[in-house]
Order: C-alpha cells, then sequence, then structure tokens
C-alpha cells in the first residue's frame, strides 16, 4: 500500500477507550454532549453573524468562518468515537484513517492562519480606524480566508503523505481515540525522522509558530494603541473586543503546542491521548461560548433575536 508494498495493514484498531461498559457509556455522554453544545453554540454564531445586519462586519465575517470551521473540525472526529464506544471491534480502515488525520490537520492549520487573519482584523480596527473600513474590504475578508484554508490544505497533505508512505508491517492497534501523527508515528515499524523533522519545522515553525509570533506582535501595538487612549471608557471598551480573540488564541495554541510539538520518543499517549481529546473537543465547543460571553454586540443580538422568537411564538 506505501513504501515498497512493505504495509500490510489495512485497517486500525483504537484502543483509547475504557473497557468497562459503566465508563464507556459515561464518555458516550460527556462526548455526546459535548458535541451537541458545539453544533447548537457554532451554529448559533454562524447564523446570527450572517443574518443580523448589526453583524456585519469583518470581525464578524471571520468569526463566522471560525464557527463553520469548528463545525467541521469536530465533526472528523466525534461520531466515529462514539460509534466506536459503542462497537466491540472500534475499527477504522487504513483508507478511512488517513483520511480523518488529512482533515484533522487541514482544520487544524486552517485555524492557525485564521486566528492570524483575525488579528490583522483587531490591528487595523484599533490602530488604523480611519481607514479600517477602505482596507478591510469584503474582497480582502475573502482572502483572508481562502489563504488560510489553502495553508492548511497544503500542510495538511504534506504530512498525510508522508504518514502514508511510512510503514505499517506490525500491530495495528493505535492507542488512541482517532488517527493523529503521534500515536501514528508509535506505531510504524520504519523510521519516522523525516515525519518529526516537518512536524519540528512546518508545522512548530511556519503553520505554528509563525502565526503566534504574528498575532503576538499585533497585539503588542494593539495594547501601545489603546493605552495610548485618554479616555477609561474607551480603553475598556477596545479591550473587550480583543479579549476574545486572546482566550481562544491562548486555548488554542496551549493545548496544540503540548500535544504536538515534541519528539516521537517523548510521546506519552496514556496522558497525551487525554490532552489530544481535549484539545479536539473541547475548544471547539468553548469557542462559541466565550465569543458569546465576551461580545456585548453578539449578547446583544442574542437576546434581540431571542425576544423576536417568543413574540412569534
Amino acid at each position: 500500500m506505501s513504501s515498497g508494498n512493505q504495509t500490510t495493514v489495512i485497517e486500525f484498531i483504537m484502543l483509547g477507550f475504557p473497557n468497562q461498559p459503566s465508563l464507556r457509556t459515561l464518555y458516550f455522554t460527556l462526548l455526546l454532549i459535548a458535541y451537541l453544545m458545539t453544533m447548537v453554540g457554532n451554529v448559533t454564531i454562524f447564523l446570527l453573524t450572517r443574518s443580523d445586519p448589526h453583524l456585519d462586519a469583518p470581525m464578524y465575517f471571520l468569526l463566522a468562518s471560525l464557527s463553520l470551521l469548528d463545525i467541521c473540525y469536530i465533526s472528523v472526529t466525534v461520531p466515529k468515537i462514539l460509534a466506536n464506544l459503542m462497537s466491540k471491534k472500534r475499527a477504522i480502515t487504513y483508507a478511512g484513517c488517513m483520511a480523518q488525520l488529512y482533515f484533522i490537520i487541514f482544520f487544524e492549520g486552517t485555524e492557525c492562519f485564521l486566528l492570524a487573519g483575525m488579528a490583522v482584523d483587531r490591528y487595523l480596527a484599533i490602530c488604523n480606524p480611519l481607514q479600517y473600513t477602505a482596507i478591510m474590504t469584503k474582497g480582502v475578508c475573502n482572502m483572508l480566508v481562502i489563504g488560510s484554508l489553502a495553508g492548511g490544505s497544503a500542510h495538511s497533505l504534506l504530512h498525510t503523505l508522508l504518514v502514508c508512505w511510512l510503514p505499517f508491517c506490525g500491530t495495528n492497534e493505535i492507542n488512541h481515540f482517532f488517527c493523529d501523527i503521534p500515536p501514528l508515528l508509535k506505531l510504524s515499524c520504519g523510521s519516522t525522522y523525516v515525519n518529526e523533522i516537518v512536524l519540528y519545522t512546518v508545522s512548530g515553525v511556519f503553520v505554528g509558530l509563525g502565526p503566534f509570533v504574528f498575532i503576538f506582535v499585533s497585539y503588542i501595538f494593539i495594547v501601545l494603541a489603546i493605552i495610548g487612549k485618554t479616555s477609561s471608557e474607551g480603553r475598556s471598551k477596545l479591550f473587550s473586543t480583543c479579549t476574545s480573540h486572546l482566550l481562544v488564541v491562548a486555548l488554542f495554541y496551549g493545548t496544540g503546542s503540548f500535544t504536538y510539538v515534541r519528539p516521537a520518543s517523548h510521546y506519552a499517549l496514556e496522558h497525551d491521548k487525554q490532552v489530544s481529546l481535549f484539545y479536539n473537543v473541547l475548544t471547539p465547543m468553548l469557542n462559541p461560548i466565550i465569543y458569546s460571553l465576551r461580545n456585548s454586540e453578539v449578547k446583544k443580538s442574542l437576546k434581540n433575536t431571542f425576544r423576536k422568537y417568543c413574540v412569534q411564538s
């Protein structure tokens, strides 16, 4: 199948689930609740930002893109995890595993770039407000989203092809909940040196550290611009528009860096798979909560929509 037909594995068995029926039921219940909350929260944010004229601004267009991204991201892993929790075999085909790996890395990489694009929006809105509307046109917003998708796709394709080239000629049991780079590198019976180098350089530096440094530098200028404002009320309002984005960035990069940016020899899968599950499930679930609680315009739109619904009912 790859690397000179050395690969004999045609499916993988997921071992990341507890054997006790009571614990599996608990995992199933918690994951189902998290998945439903993620879908409801992100669909709500997406529909609000696309339908409310008061939210017709570049920031909310990018927020809608983030919500749509999170919907797709969590849907790549959780439905299959829920199915495996109710199954005795808990298997996924080789092709299905590679497809899942591709889309996981694709959505993660795209979110890295998109968060950097959202930092551009906040920088222009606060540091260059007079030219903000002239610069952040719909065309520019579309380019930021398309560029994020293109970067995420190229990044994902590189890693997926490298993993496909690895031989899997021994056990087919993955000690994880889904197909991801660290457990697959552990499982391979060939050298993973190139994969680790690419993981460090491309993922760690260009896709991970690059956007993060860009966001960090952007917020240095943003903070300096906000401090220069004479009105304390104005400063408070400007800080509040950035807090949600900063919290999402901290959550995304904090768990993501712990999960991926280490040599394969340092992976402790028993512990890391729990962190990885947190990264893939709770992050998309918390994003709409963070934005709805910290953004006054989104809260106002939610209240108005709820009132209209109550009146119509």
